[in-house]
């Protein structure tokens, strides 16, 4: 897969990008507001995450690629991955880009472009993001792609020894009945 957007690219992964995924993700500044990285995130981690997502039979997971480096991550996990339940229209959104992208609108283009993307080629209904209520950044790049605050979640997160809220947010698209 692939989409050229003004400011970067969505495509595949590839396992030559982790070097470049593993620099981006590997501040701190970018993995305090991430539930699933590590820190340090390791090159290890970065090939076995690109293994795993190359691996699935769906590919819901993709670089963020700006002047041909890959600069941050994107994609979907859907709730319903057999595609046979109640939540099979549903899916969790999320994104990350390196510290030194941030500031120049590529998330809110990225964070705009997939999920209309997933709409169209995963049959999706309902795309939902939740963010760290400490990260007003990422809150505001959900807003900006035309997701709608859905709410404050109290202490959903335990991450580094505190407590954390949530906000939730999502995208709808009109379903066909």
């Amino acid at each position: 897969m692939q989409l050229t957007l003004s400011k970067s690219t969505i495509r595949s992964l590839r396992p030559e990008d982790a070097p470049s995924l593993t620099k981006h993700i590997g501040t701190y500044s970018v993995a305090r507001n991430m539930s699933l990285i590590p820190h340090p995130y390791s090159l290890n981690d970065a090939v076995e995450w690109i293994a795993k997502c190359n691996a699935a039979p769906l590919e819901t997971h993709f670089a963020i690629v700006v002047n041909e480096e890959p600069v941050g991550g994107i994609g979907f996990t859907l709730l319903d991955p057999e595609r046979t339940g109640v939540s099979r229209y549903v899916a969790e959104f999320g994104y990350w880009l390196g510290e030194s992208f941030w500031g120049r609108g590529i998330a809110t283009e990225a964070a705009t472009a997939l999920p209309e993307w997933g709409f169209q080629n995963l049959d999706l209904v309902r795309i939902f993001a939740a963010v760290y209520a400490r990260n007003p950044a990422s809150a505001r790049v959900l807003e900006k792609a035309g997701f709608t605050y859905e709410g404050h979640e109290r202490a959903r997160y335990f991450k580094d020894g505190e407590f954390i809220d949530g906000l939730m947010f999502a995208k709808i698209r009109e379903p066909k009945q």
